[in-house]
């Protein structure tokens, strides 16, 4: 088949949409298909099936904004988006932003199928403007995709249940819907790998994503405070993003200063493996891959019981699980598995064996299966309409 993968952020792989996009073209590709990549990449621009579009110029201050997060929004120019889905079998449009839109509907004119991601909470965007708790903002914006895109599209891939019920909810609709996992790479995986000489009498508590108000970071750092380890405690902060400057600042109070670095992909295990615990404090979550991650390691894995995170779902039992945005309660759960390494390595073993539910070519396969399988219903309809 040609499938033309729509990308509205597309550039660096340093945030979840951006590898869920390249690994979802890269499997496509393996398979056989013509794949297509229609973005505002401008370094795709020569590429072979690379459809390249403006980037969208939000005015200075938003710009300098938009690259600070580390991504490039993409502007709808209709020349190279019919070019990109003219003689295509199918499309598929990681998010439901004014590119995808447009794509939507250049679908519908030509009778072209088209599927979606969803990869996006309203409150990942109400969250940038501190309004994510307003929640007839947040129904709004998932009334507004609806009604714009989602209402369009022939089928709808959820990365978990819980996404899926949020947005059902909010715009009391039924969706065509397919809940499939992201899914973790085979890379990712337990492994010995030697703690540093410098963390070997720690405890090393490794949290990974964008730095973010909705990914909570500063939660663990006031947690790691309270804890009454603190002095023993090598805090580690894997990634980058526009609060950096300010959890550093909350962070100089800490006995043992804490680390802050974007690892690349295959970096990130290393730390993963020889972490004690992994800690993901998110209080809004659609998956949480880097989650997933620390699960397919066999790591000790505490999240918060946010009801707006998917995560929580992840967790064994309630032992793994601290109250949302409350430090004082996030340090007493980390308190408690620092002092009970035993139990901890048999949760370790429970955690590792749910990891292969999450296996990223199994997941990659069954997205595949759902654009072949919307494909093949439309020829249908249209056969029968002729």
């Amino acid at each position: 088949m040609i499938i033309t993968v729509v990308c509205d952020v597309l550039g660096e792989e340093n945030n979840g949409t951006t590898i869920a996009s390249m690994n979802l073209i890269r499997h496509l590709k393996s398979q056989g298909h013509t794949v297509r990549i229609l973005c505002a990449d401008q370094d795709k621009t020569h590429e072979e099936n690379c459809y390249v579009v403006p980037n969208l110029s939000l005015g200075k201050l938003l710009n300098a904004y938009v690259k600070k997060v580390g991504v490039t929004l993409a502007k709808p120019q209709e020349d190279v988006i019919r070019r990109a889905i003219e003689g295509a079998d199918h499309v598929h449009s990681m998010l439901p932003f004014l590119l995808g839109m447009k794509a939507v509907k250049i679908c519908k004119e030509l009778g072209i199928s088209i599927t979606a991601g969803f990869h996006m909470q309203a409150e990942n965007f109400t969250s940038y403007i501190k309004l994510n708790n307003l929640s007839p903002l947040n129904k709004g914006v998932y009334k507004f995709i609806y009604k714009h895109f989602y209402k369009h599209v022939d089928g709808i891939h959820y990365p978990t249940d819980f996404i899926r019920n949020v947005f059902e909810k909010n715009v009391k609709k039924t969706t065509p819907a397919y809940v499939i996992s992201n899914g973790v790479n085979s890379y990712v995986k337990k492994r010995e790998s030697e703690k540093p000489e410098e963390y070997k009498n720690k405890t090393v508590i490794l949290t990974t994503g964008r730095y973010a108000r909705e990914k909570a970071q500063d939660v663990l750092i006031k947690a790691v405070k309270l804890s009454k380890y603190a002095s023993s405690i090598q805090l580690i902060l894997g990634g980058q993003g526009v609060k950096e400057k300010q959890y550093k600042k909350l962070s100089k109070s800490l006995p043992i200063a804490p680390v802050f670095k974007f690892y690349s992909r295959t970096e990130i295990i290393d730390v993963l493996n020889y972490a004690d615990i992994y800690v993901h404090p998110a209080e809004i979550e659609l998956e949480g891959i880097s989650c997933l991650e620390a699960i397919a390691c066999g790591k000790l894995t505490i999240v918060s019981s946010s009801p707006r995170s998917a995560t929580c779902g992840f967790a064994l039992d309630e032992k793994c699980i601290f109250k949302n945005r409350n430090p004082k309660d996030l340090a007493r759960v980390i308190d408690y598995w620092i002092e009970h390494p035993q139990e901890r390595a048999e949760y370790e073993k429970r955690y590792l064996e749910q990891a292969t539910v999450y296996e990223q070519t199994e997941c990659m396969k069954k997205t595949e299966e759902m654009m072949v399988e919307v494909y093949n219903e439309k020829q249908r309809t249209k056969n029968n309409i002729l």
